[in-house]
């Protein structure tokens, strides 16, 4: 559960950070490797179809950037070094950046790897306290993981995303209490967090460039004109925004696995092993989590990028490697029955999550007389011996066939 905020006197003003790692899978390599240290590095994969995870800021002065093809990238910087991501080093480094936070506030939220929002209300006698904690959070984290991160402190948390987006790279920005509307005035309309294209291009018909553009609208026009998402981009735009900083995160709505191949596969057995592959990832997550899926999700990606998706929910949550693997399998072979077309990308996901706890029904006690495991907690049992063991030996030390039991989940309500 979220840990509950604590209330804060109404005389207190609210000083909210944004803390974001900069360029952070870069910085990471370049901890472990000071080498790429001044080089343009891009991380990514490798193959023909690779694409940049993360691209220092050498490479960004090419045109390079997260998302794009690396076949691109490497065509407009063809001198950058590509690394290989290594997901649990930026884990364990995320982690610790996490705690770090933590010993500072108890009041922190966070939203991705490498950034939070942290609730520096109340912190001490003088509005000043805030920054003295953020700056003893830069010197530490630099000092002990060797990376920068940038934050801005200000009375909301979209002045505050605002603000550390243009602190980068490795700065700090203060707006004074009273003061995010002026400190937003002159930003561009994009740059507020809810905006996007569509919207951006919308309000340019309008005349609105920058966040102070919007901030001067009749409130009762953009309303009109854009219904509620008008009213909260007068409110942001004016440095009002209440929303507090949940301690202890947002609790996942999904977690998934994908995989872009460098060749297209007609094979099945291979989409099959790829799937199961995802299934044991996804499942060792929610049960790191504590979690349980109600819904299991299938994507795959045509060769001609047409991206069809499935969906099942199951009369019993389910967080092992067999109870994800077999609705899985069962929409592949729903989605490839009379179309042999070659597959690009394959993914499994696991949303409609729920806390683990399992009730076990009548079939269960009737297969289990001797009180053992039935169903589904005979699987997490396994699941959890092969966890243990990869924790102490690797990841590939050991995992299950192309066809491991199945638990006894059933499929109903299909979805999409």
């Amino acid at each position: 559960m979220p840990e509950a905020r604590p209330p804060h006197p109404p005389s207190l003003p609210r000083r909210i950070a944004h803390f974001d790692l900069d360029t952070f899978f870069v910085a990471v390599e370049r901890a472990r490797d000071p080498s790429l240290i001044g080089k343009p590095v891009l991380v990514g994969g490798r193959g023909g179809r690779g694409v940049v995870a993360a691209a220092s800021y050498e490479s960004r002065e090419y045109g390079c950037h997260s998302a794009q093809p690396m076949s691109v990238a490497l065509r407009l910087c063809p001198q950058a070094v590509v690394v290989s991501p290594d997901r649990h080093e930026y884990v364990r480094v995320s982690r610790l950046f996490h705690d770090m936070l933590r010993d500072a506030s108890p009041i922190v939220e966070s939203v991705g790897i490498d950034e939070a929002y942290v609730d520096f209300t109340g912190a001490g006698a003088e509005t000043s306290a805030a920054r003295a904690l953020a700056e003893d959070i830069r010197a530490r984290v630099r000092s002990e993981l060797h990376i920068a991160v940038s934050v801005c402190i200000a009375g909301s948390r979209t002045t505050a995303k605002v603000g550390s987006d243009r602190a980068k790279p490795d700065g700090l920005i203060e707006v004074p209490v009273g003061g995010d509307a002026a400190f937003l005035a002159s930003v561009p309309i994009r740059e507020l967090p809810m905006v996007g294209p569509r919207f951006a291009d919308a309000l340019a018909t309008a005349g609105v460039h920058t966040i102070g553009d919007a901030a001067r609208l009749d409130p009762r026009w953009l309303e009109a004109s854009f219904g509620r998402q008008g009213v909260v981009l007068h409110d942001h735009a004016n440095g009002r925004d209440a929303t507090p900083v949940i301690g202890g995160g947002r609790p996942n709505r999904s977690i998934s696995r994908e995989v872009t191949f460098d060749r297209d596969v007609t094979d099945r057995r291979k989409l099959k092993r790829t799937l199961a592959r995802h299934a044991q990832s996804v499942g060792a997550d929610l049960r790191r989590a504590g979690k349980r899926a109600r819904t299991v999700t299938l994507k795959l990606r045509w060769d001609n990028f047409e991206t069809p998706t499935r969906s099942r929910t199951l009369d019993r949550p389910v967080q092992s490697t067999a109870g994800l693997l077999e609705p899985a399998e069962a929409m592949l072979d729903e989605l490839l029955v009379g179309r042999p077309r070659p597959v690009r990308l394959i993914g499994l996901g696991a949303t409609n999550l729920v806390d683990d706890e399992l009730q076990l029904g009548l079939d269960d006690l009737l297969e289990a007389p001797d009180h053992r495991l039935g169903g589904e907690l005979r699987e997490d049992r396994i699941d959890e011996t092969l966890d243990s063991i990869r924790s102490r030996f690797g990841d590939s030390a050991v995992s299950r066939g192309l066809d491991p039991p199945r638990g006894p989940a059933t499929l109903h309500r299909p979805q999409n």
